[in-house]
């Protein structure tokens, strides 16, 4: 078999490995871990956007455009990450079995 052919057979060689859980000791204190940072970012975007609603407010009835402005701006970034946050296993979740069916 000619070089290149051999190594383009190698990169095609499939080494059969697949997610498996329960094979490392320490998975439930890294889920907790994650689960727990979630949590924290969670909670922290409340805050932020309350915040942001207030700035929002506040600019609006003071007559101050650019509060007003980075209010609006702040409940926006706020909801996205709400969004992320809430939605990051899924997303995951779909790339991962995405990424399965590449061949």
């Amino acid at each position: 078999m000619p070089p290149l052919t051999n190594h383009l057979v190698q990169l095609a060689y499939d080494p059969g490995i697949t997610p498996q859980g329960g094979g490392l000791p320490g998975l439930a204190v890294l889920k907790n871990v994650v689960n727990s940072i979630n949590l924290f970012g969670i909670v922290a975007v409340v805050g932020a956007l309350a915040v942001s609603l207030g700035v929002w407010a506040w600019g609006h009835h003071s007559g101050g455009h650019q509060a007003e402005a980075n209010g609006k701006k702040g409940a926006v970034v706020a909801a996205g990450a709400a969004l992320g946050l809430g939605a990051a296993n899924g997303i995951v979740a779909f790339f991962s079995a995405l990424g399965s069916q590449v061949q």
